[in-house]
């Protein structure tokens, strides 16, 4: 016998249905159709749907202005008994969609607006690329410009289908904190099926934010500054000439067109735009999923490779100390400290993303078989430490140190609460997952490599050859806001294992 709730219950991630359509020859055609990942920040944790047998949930978007549309259908409603009583399907859509995306004649719409053939994507065109003979373009401008602000409206509900976590943004902010905001579009440039159709396609897209922090000089100034006697006449000042960050808030690519290489050109779209405006010091990052830090990193690896191999940066190993035992890690000798500074600061790269990079191409430097993951004995590295007699090994067991710093470092306050041995183990936990993570990624961009060159598969995936370790760790915390530099002599003695 089953329950009520069982019987009148569906899955709400099975139910809805998405679909991108456009103008066609004998009406309204659909080019792609998808399901969502996630409905719970509509229809709760349990992404179930009460009071309805043979549901159906239908939502339309125009391929090019993402003008949405509503189409509910279903076979049985539950009849309401007292309090219980089928969930409001319209009342429940409408905190998320605009009150258009309800009205009736939508199919007539969007088949007969004459505006339609004379489209083209809000902001400014700031990069084309083409991809097996077909041409994409990404649009960007501010949240302030009202064209912006609409096809956001319209299409911002797949933030909440398909980024955990995400949550939509208000549209109805002051206008000094709407125009902190950029997005940046991504459409492709079609032949159109019909004359009133549309000549552009919605890809994906991603929001980006500006945000002002204040930087003060480290040492004080020598003399006294003159005393003023009145106000000097300045030019006015906007806050677009203000020192900024950029933040990538949300990054969106519509499944039908995931691990093609779009996501790849979107970054760096809003890269070079930052590398291009003086007034943008850094881009950042809220909150990456793993997914977006796979397609970083690899775009960065790009960026990052060739400039750490003519700067010639590599791990010294012949660093020698006074004691077996080390007592202060360092750092000053064992890694050219202002070079990377100088290489950060100039592709305006956050600290914590440049120390993975820095982490990544020093462990790549070291052969495969003086590494963990190639066999190598990691017994004999901690036991004979900077005195190994092999470089490589020496190499190794330096980056190693290196490694378990900075997650030392960045997580001292909840370290010191541990006794010795959860520090030690905490701390080695975190260094192995993150040395696992970036054998998989140092193999990724191996094979994207080959596949570039020809010699496997195609490199054009995104996120195919992902390593098989979980990017969780049990004590890195991520921090896109942190001032520090990626390596810092400190004081800091790695634990010593006790032994058993």
């Amino acid at each position: 016998m089953t329950s009520l709730d069982e019987e009148w219950s569906v899955s709400a991630n099975d139910v809805v249905k998405l679909s991108l359509v456009r103008a066609g020859t004998s009406g309204l055609q659909t080019i792609d159709e998808f399901s969502p990942t996630f409905t719970y920040p509509i229809f709760g944790e349990a992404e179930q749907i009460f009071g309805y047998k043979g549901l159906d949930i239908g939502i339309q978007f125009a391929s090019h202005d993402g003008s949405p549309h509503v189409d509910i259908s279903y076979d049985k409603k539950f009849p309401a008994v007292k309090s219980t009583q089928a969930l409001d399907l319209i009342k429940t859509l409408k905190e998320f969609l605009p009150e258009s995306a309800f009205q009736q004649g939508y199919d007539e719409q969007v088949q007969n607006d004459e505006d339609t053939k004379d489209w083209k994507p809000p902001g400014e065109l700031i990069h084309k690329y083409s991809k097996k003979g077909r041409n994409f373009e990404v649009w960007a401008g501010s949240l302030l410009d009202p064209r912006v602000n609409k096809l956001v409206e319209n299409i911002q509900i797949l933030v909440l289908f398909y980024i955990e976590a995400g949550s939509q943004l208000n549209l109805d902010e002051v206008d000094w904190s709407l125009d902190r905001w950029r997005v940046y579009f991504t459409f492709e440039k079609i032949a159109p099926p019909t004359p009133q159709a549309a000549s552009y396609s919605f890809i994906g897209y991603s929001t980006t934010y500006r945000f002002w922090r204040p930087t003060f000089p480290k040492s004080k100034p020598t003399k006294a500054s003159p005393e003023l006697k009145k106000y000097p006449d300045l030019p006015p000042i906007t806050h677009h000439q203000l020192e900024s960050r950029l933040r990538i808030s949300q990054f969106l690519l519509l499944p039908p067109h995931q691990k093609s290489g779009h996501g790849s050109q979107l970054y760096r779209a809003i890269y070079n735009e930052v590398l291009s405006t003086p007034a943008i010091s850094e881009l950042t990052v809220e909150d990456p999923s793993e997914e977006f830090d796979q397609l970083r990193d690899s775009c960065d690896w790009k960026t990052l490779e060739p400039q750490f191999k003519a700067a010639n940066i590599a791990i010294d190993a012949d660093t020698q100390t006074a004691h077996r035992r080390i007592q202060r890690v360092p750092t000053k000798q064992l890694t050219p400290l202002e070079t990377l500074h100088n290489i950060r600061t100039r592709n305006k790269i956050a600290p914590r993303q440049f120390a993975r990079l820095v982490e990544m191409y020093t462990l790549s430097l070291i052969p495969f078989s003086h590494r963990s993951s190639g066999g190598a004995n990691l017994t004999k590295v901690k036991i004979q430490k900077h005195m190994n007699k092999d470089p490589m090994d020496r190499m190794y067991y330096w980056w190693r140190i290196l490694l378990k710093q900075r997650i030392y470092r960045k997580n001292k306050d909840a370290l010191v609460q541990l006794d010795f041995e959860e520090k030690y183990s905490a701390i080695e936990d975190s260094a192995r997952g993150q040395e696992d993570e970036y054998e998989g990624l140092l193999m990724l961009f191996a094979l994207r490599q080959a596949g570039a060159a020809g010699l496997v598969g195609d490199g054009d995936s995104e996120s195919a050859g992902s390593s098989s370790k979980s990017r969780k760790r049990k004590v890195i915390e991520e921090d896109e806001d942190d001032d520090e530099e990626v390596v810092e002599e400190v004081e800091v003695s790695i634990p010593k294992r006790a032994r058993t």
